[in-house]
């Protein structure tokens, strides 16, 4: 059986007399290219950085391979975020950085690799993402595609088990947005990576998603999880059919 490498029990985030999850609870299991969906406002970004550790929740626990990240010290905390990566939406390169510099940068920090085998690394990473000649390259210089690829490099920099990534088709074109998905699945079947992806885009929900929840603003909860595709096919509710069918049926 799968191990969960994520599970997250009894979480009630609320701000001031605003409860935005009330009690939730759900597992992610190794290698899971996992979705987190739902209507604007349900609480996706949030619940990303309860994960990632940027917001504390009024109650519960993530627990990161068996380990409570709420209950984490300082040092501790790093140590299990060193197996996590995280792709941002808009990408957060610096400018000011090449993109292998870019790649080096959570290594110089957070690891014990040479000057040397930092920068061998970081060009090995940009190659698994398809950038192996634009190292020297900066983010003005590459396409919105490119840059969402070069940030995923980033977010690989320490082999993480895990990678989040907030809306990472956001802005691209179709093309670009599908080269993206196939790259995902590529490293999540190659590198046996677990991807958590918040995103309202339903092709690359269908396309990479084999586990998912639906996040409810109304009932402050998940009301429908699962593999998207069987979703399609079973939905347990209006909501979940609304939503990926995009309300034609």
């Amino acid at each position: 059986m799968t191990k969960s490498i994520i599970s997250v029990k009894d979480l009630i985030v609320q701000y001031g007399d605003f409860v935005l999850f009330d009690n939730l609870n759900f597992e992610v299991k190794e290698k899971d290219v996992f979705i987190i969906m739902g209507a604007s406002g349900c609480g996706k970004s949030s619940l990303l950085k309860v994960l990632t550790g940027l917001v504390t929740p009024n109650q519960g626990r993530v627990l990161i391979d068996d380990k409570n990240l709420l209950d984490a010290n300082f040092e501790e905390k790093k140590e299990i975020m060193k197996n996590c990566g995280v792709m941002y939406q808009s990408g957060a390169l610096f400018s000011s950085m090449s993109l292998k510099e870019n790649v080096m940068m959570p290594m110089e920090l957070y690891s014990s690799y040479t000057n040397s085998e930092i920068s061998e690394l970081a060009s090995y990473k940009l190659s698994l993402v398809g950038l192996a000649d634009f190292d020297d390259f900066y983010p003005s210089e590459i396409s919105g595609g490119m840059k969402k690829r070069a940030a995923l490099a980033r977010a690989l920099s320490l082999d993480p088990k895990i990678v989040y990534c907030d809306e990472p088709s956001a802005g691209l074109d179709p093309i670009s947005s599908k080269q993206l998905d196939d790259l995902i699945l590529e490293l999540n079947q190659n590198l046996g990576t677990t991807f958590v992806i918040v995103t309202h885009e339903l092709n690359s929900i269908f396309a990479i998603g084999n586990n998912s929840i639906f996040l409810d603003r109304e009932n402050k909860n998940i009301s429908a999880r699962g593999n998207p595709n069987e979703l399609l096919k079973n939905p347990p509710n209006e909501k979940i059919l609304e939503f990926l069918t995009r309300g034609t049926k």
